[in-house]
């Protein structure tokens, strides 16, 4: 575990570390993410971005944090889709690292910190979270923090000029 990682939710400034990284990386995630557009790569369109994930946390659908490693912003962690009603009380997590700050175990411990996030403070029951079924650093991650697998989401994504499948985890919190 890397004690120095932190997470706290995503701010405005934000924008110019994260479209950083982003740029850097394009080739690195081209195998694990969707095609974006040009101004997703920017620091006015990450600013954008931003402004819809704090608008989505304010409305209770999202809570979107960045990673940090020494206070620097290393990558993000997102419980998204985020359904508080009693009887369903669950949401998905997302996360990325920068290629400069990957394998050193920042992943795994800003994924841990969220799953508490997601216990204490949004009260919720079901962490669910999907990989590409090639991506096992990613479900390394997600085993070391209690997820099992329990499903394959059959052509669910399209990345790489390809439809992918997803391999669905889940997480009982609280256990």
């Amino acid at each position: 575990m890397h004690n120095s990682t932190r997470i706290r939710l995503i701010e405005p400034a934000d924008a110019a570390p994260i479209a950083a990284h982003r740029v850097r990386d394009l080739e690195a995630f081209r195998p694990w993410e969707p095609a974006q557009p040009a101004d997703f790569f920017t620091p006015e369109g990450q600013a954008e971005r931003i402004d819809r994930l704090l608008a989505g946390y304010r409305a209770g659908s999202v809570w979107p944090g960045v990673v940090l490693a020494d206070d620097q912003v290393i990558g993000q962690v997102t419980v998204g889709g985020i359904l508080p009603q009693p009887h369903l009380r669950r949401g998905s997590v997302g996360y990325w690292i920068a290629s400069v700050a990957q394998n050193k175990g920042h992943a795994g411990h800003a994924v841990g910190l969220v799953l508490r996030v997601m216990t204490d403070e949004l009260g919720l029951h079901r962490a669910e979270a999907s990989t590409n079924l090639e991506n096992l650093p990613s479900q390394r991650v997600l085993r070391r923090n209690g997820f099992s697998p329990y499903g394959v989401a059959h052509s669910s994504i399209f990345l790489d000029g390809s439809w992918r499948d997803g391999l669905l985890w889940e997480r009982i919190l609280g256990d």
